[in-house]
């Protein structure tokens, strides 16, 4: 039996939720009876503990899923919409807006959007919901924020601080701020249990931090240097100091008296290394790594071999999260300590020192990334740039608000790879205007950024943009420079492409080709190029010139370890052996492709290779498996905008394989069949297509 597809993105607990039965009960209420509801309070209450816990009870009623745009690492509100498709998995290969692209995906979905973070981008928040929610009648958004949104029709909870022992109190009775200490006292500790001895002591450590679930855990983190009682006791002493001390430092918004006294009074605990790392670390976003910390924070001061120790020491006391992954360990801070540390290092002075050390950090990554793309290396470079998203967005924004045309230039345009490879046209194309429009003139680095917004506007279908980019490519060139020249003749031939000027599109992919620096070494451009012209051949029924090509592709690729390249022209391959029948050879070139585009997570080339595996299966007979697959297809399909991204000859293919499909099923059995394929779970599904299917397939001897 086929695992029903469950739509959402809500991640696992991770710690026990301590109470907040009443809460959550109204806030399902709520969800049930508005539209948009806003859950504010202080920083460190629990206003996202609390969201997630209640999405994801109310996951069921939601056919189309709950969904979390985390937005804390978010500066441009104007990428909003960007950051709501990217959590829906969503991609879009055209010019639309994207608030457009978004509404016409979820249209007649029932779908819950949970909105983190939301109190830096209010205005574009509100804005962007108040669109979506009249043009999805089935969308219901929960929102977190400091701050009410003020949007149309919003609901309003604020949420308060975990119950605390009454006044006057001498034990502490079953209060969840009691309940909350002893269990994350007990997760740090083994073994450790609140005694009767402790209980005036935690009454009046309860009542002080005023049962703020963040103030909380950061005091339970200090039980393991010193008994309850004494930590009561200096927290006392503290209260008044601290909250004095730290309005001289903090330049963040307003936070509820107790957070901040408990904030600086564990900042006070910290070594003096430990505090001047905790803001330093301030200026990265989401979460990092060791390597960025060493690059970016260290120097006579915090010397990198005392890195490690200070990492592992602010995540002992719950200033940084612990997060182990696959590619190795990474932090994360929550917003609350990130705003006290750059409050910190604001008043040291060196904010913007530190956010340039990140930006140029980034930048170098970007560089050795786009060196190392088209290599063996290719896969490991995906994971560690699409996991470093966030933190090439804050140096772009470095970049971009210090005026730094150049800078902004080079950043921008050597993330093409990581624009075109990793699936991010629209938000490359967000950055790239602004960078070209700060940056005037003419060199290299305007070369770059010109030929990368060409390749992402050819990636979405927009020739006028790729041909009017190729020609600002050679205005900005110095004179006879190759690699201008090289660059546009390929978007050149990509516009021919789209258009279908077949002899554009093969005369410029062959003077592209000519034109490459190094003849060891090959450039996406040229790659493309080579694309261009098989795609033009096979459109033009040229089959076996089209598969000389991609032989040559295949080859160039292998050699250098390429495989992002390399799958695309198994797909063409597969495309030309299917228009001259040969169906092994389609589906065995189309899986091939298929198990890369999956690794890359490029649902566009996903969808398309299930469509042509599809087409095999129908072009053998294979009613069912052919049904199936089209199910799979536009699973797929719903996730990245619009099929077959609308291009007539494979809208046509598609339509022409179903008809068969019904023809030979029947209506009810093809319909079963569709729908298998697609409700199944996504990587069952690719599974599926990936299943050998040679056995009964005509000889093609």
């Amino acid at each position: 039996m086929v695992a029903k597809w469950q739509a959402g993105n809500l991640p696992p607990e991770l710690t026990t939720l301590i109470g907040r039965r009443a809460e959550l009960d109204q806030v399902r209420r709520a969800c049930r009876r508005s539209r948009l509801v806003t859950l504010t309070g202080v920083g460190g209450v629990g206003k996202s503990r609390l969201a997630l816990r209640a999405a994801a009870d109310l996951r069921p009623e939601f056919e189309g899923g709950t969904w979390l745009v985390e937005l804390s690492p978010l500066d441009d509100g104007t990428l909003l919409p960007h950051a709501i498709a990217e959590a829906l998995r969503l991609t879009d290969q055209t010019t639309r807006p994207m608030t457009e692209v978004l509404a016409e995906h979820l249209f007649g979905r029932e779908i819950l959007l949970v909105l983190d973070t939301c109190e830096h981008l209010v205005a574009a928040c509100a804005r962007t919901v108040e669109t979506l929610l009249e043009a999805v009648p089935g969308m219901r958004v929960l929102a977190t924020s400091r701050r009410p949104l003020e949007a149309a029709g919003e609901l309003v909870y604020v949420v308060e601080p975990l119950s605390v022992p009454p006044a006057g109190a001498t034990e502490p009775g079953a209060q969840d701020a009691v309940v909350l200490l002893a269990e994350r006292a007990a997760e740090a500790i083994p073994g450790f249990e609140l005694t009767e001895h402790d209980q005036e002591a935690v009454v009046r450590l309860c009542r002080r931090l005023e049962g703020i679930p963040l103030a909380i855990e950061l005091a339970a983190a200090r039980l393991r240097e010193m008994p309850v009682e004494h930590l009561a006791d200096r927290l006392d002493d503290r209260f008044e100091t601290l909250d004095n001390a730290d309005a001289e430092h903090e330049a963040a918004p307003p936070w509820h008296r107790a957070l901040r006294t408990a904030v600086g009074w564990s900042h006070e605990l910290c070594e003096p290394a430990e505090r001047l790392l905790w803001a330093r670390v301030s200026v990265f976003a989401g979460d990092f790594d060791t390597e960025a910390v060493r690059e970016v924070c260290t120097d006579e001061l915090l010397p990198e071999a005392d890195i490690g120790l200070l990492l592992d020491a602010l995540a002992d006391e719950s200033i940084l999260t612990w997060l182990p992954t696959g590619a190795g360990e990474r932090y994360r801070m929550l917003d609350t300590l990130r705003e006290y540390g750059a409050g910190w290092l604001r008043s040291l002075g060196e904010e913007e020192r530190f956010k340039q050390r990140h930006r140029e950090h980034y930048r170098s990554l970007a560089t050795r990334g786009a060196a190392g793309w088209l290599g063996p290396g290719q896969i490991a470079w995906y994971d560690r740039m699409v996991g470093e998203h966030d933190n090439l967005r804050t140096a772009l924004e470095v970049s971009l608000s210090g005026n730094d045309g150049t800078a902004a230039l080079e950043l921008t345009g050597t993330l093409a790879f990581f624009w075109y490879g990793c699936g991010y046209a629209k938000e490359g194309r967000h950055y790239l205007a602004q960078a070209l429009f700060l940056g005037s003139g003419s060199g290299r680095a305007r070369v770059q950024a010109l030929w990368a917004d060409g390749l992402l506007a050819a990636t979405q279908g927009d020739a006028d943009g790729a041909e009017a980019r190729a020609a600002e490519c050679v205005a900005a060139a110095p004179p006879g420079d190759p690699y201008a020249a090289m660059c546009a003749r390929a978007l050149r031939s990509t516009a021919g492409v789209i258009r279908g000027d077949l002899l554009q599109a093969v005369a410029e992919s062959e003077r592209a080709f000519a034109t490459r620096m190094d003849h060891e070494k090959f450039t996406l451009a040229n790659l493309l190029a080579l694309l261009c012209r098989a795609a033009a051949l096979t459109v033009d029924g040229q089959a076996e010139e089209a598969i000389e090509v991609l032989d040559d592709l295949r080859t160039m690729c292998d050699r250098c370890g390429e495989q992002s390249m390399r799958s695309h022209g198994d797909l063409l391959r597969g495309q030309a052996e299917l228009s001259r029948g040969r169906l092994s050879a389609a589906v065995s070139y189309g899986q091939e492709a298929l198990r890369t585009k999956r690794r890359l997570h490029d649902s566009f080339g996903i969808g398309l290779t299930v469509d042509l595996l599809a087409l095999a299966a129908g072009g053998a007979g294979r009613a069912y498996r052919a049904a199936r697959l089209l199910g799979l297809a536009q699973r797929i399909w719903s996730t990245h905008g619009r099929a077959q991204a609308n291009v007539p000859a494979w809208v046509a293919a598609r339509d022409a394989c179903e008809e068969q499909a019904r023809d030979l099923l029947g209506d009810n059995a093809y319909q079963v069949a569709f729908r298998t394929g697609y409700d199944s779970d996504i990587d069952v599904g690719i599974a599926y297509a990936l299943e050998p299917e040679n056995e009964g397939l005509p000889n093609e001897a």
